[in-house]
């Protein structure tokens, strides 16, 4: 087995490096990783690094190697995971994840796709149908209206999409100039991100409100057009308290995401590789896309850089992945 070329955080920015390959522990899968996505927590981390660390929280790859107890996978079988933050990422030849957070991977879908997909469909299915409580089911909620902010973004673009599978009427803000993005992707109205949203919808009109961006410009909104006993959910970190008074009378919840949190936690753990086996299925046949609009074919030190600054302008749409090997 070869080296383990790296792509490293270092706190003067993104090195290239070479380890060992790691042995995979009793329950781990040690996976030859083909393809990364870059998504937000990567430039967040990066900020905080102390020493060189490796981040990646998207991966697809070949199984070479399994721990004693691991009994669903075998070497050579291609997986598909987000992984933990607090083991090394995906951003290398080599990764150990903990098998009950990956599952088998279509062969039906190209790597770019299944790159893309976990971080961002396990957070969109967890606010969706553990957090925000719709039911997973296709037309399941037939008859409830979500809305969400940010609807082309990368969580967005799936949630919106898993969203109209289970029956939601989606209303979506974005740009008008990707309205028709938000269309391809189960969005039925969608807003101007722009103009506020009770401009357009009727208070209680909502079954639940998604806000995918800071909160705090929202979450009086949010307030206002959510129904009695809703919903309102958020995957991003508040910068300045929150006031949640309004929801009080409605008895309506506020819901925080953060994937992370179960393997943090070890908490429900096997529930990852068992959203990603639906998230698989729905993505072969073709119910829900990745929404890939930035492809890297080379894992090199610049195109790591180059998607990560892309990542960092804002006002991405869809998943930017990079595929291939490590080249340093």
């Amino acid at each position: 087995m070869s080296d383990n070329n790296v792509l490293a955080a270092t706190p003067g920015g993104f090195t290239a490096q070479t380890r060992q390959v790691p042995e995979p522990g009793p329950t781990d899968l040690l996976v030859q990783v083909l393809g990364s996505g870059l998504n937000p927590i990567d430039l967040k981390l990066a900020e905080g690094v102390s020493q060189p660390t490796v981040l990646g929280f998207d991966a697809v790859g070949q199984v070479v190697a399994i721990g004693p107890a691991v009994t669903d996978f075998a070497p050579g079988e291609r997986v598909f995971y987000a992984g933990t933050t607090k083991r090394p990422g995906s951003f290398a030849d080599y990764q150990l994840v903990q098998a009950a957070l990956a599952a088998k991977a279509p062969a039906s879908l190209p790597l770019a796709d299944l790159a893309a997909l976990p971080l961002v469909g396990l957070t969109a299915w967890e606010l969706l149908f553990e957090k925000m409580g719709f039911t997973p089911q296709p037309g399941a909620n037939a008859g409830q209206r979500l809305v969400v902010v940010n609807g082309a973004g990368g969580v967005g673009s799936l949630l919106t999409q898993l969203a109209a599978w289970s029956g939601l009427e989606v209303w979506a803000t974005a740009s008008p100039a990707n309205w028709d993005w938000l269309a391809a992707h189960g969005v039925a109205q969608p807003l101007d991100y722009h103009r506020p949203l009770t401009q357009t919808l009727a208070a209680n009109s909502a079954a639940g409100v998604a806000i995918l961006y800071a909160p705090e410009p929202y979450l009086a909104q949010a307030a206002a057009l959510v129904a009695p006993f809703g919903h309102v959910a958020t995957l991003v970190t508040p910068r300045q308290p929150l006031d949640v008074t309004a929801l009080k009378a409605k008895a309506a919840s506020l819901d925080f995401e953060y994937m992370f949190a179960k393997s943090d936690f070890n908490h429900q753990v096997a529930s990852q590789g068992a959203i990603l086996r639906r998230l698989a299925a729905l993505a072969a046949a073709g119910t829900i896309q990745a929404s890939v609009t930035t492809h890297y074919a080379d894992r090199s030190l610049d195109n790591l850089k180059a998607g990560l600054q892309k990542l960092a302008a804002g006002h991405v749409t869809g998943k930017i992945v990079l595929t291939g090997k490590v080249h340093l």
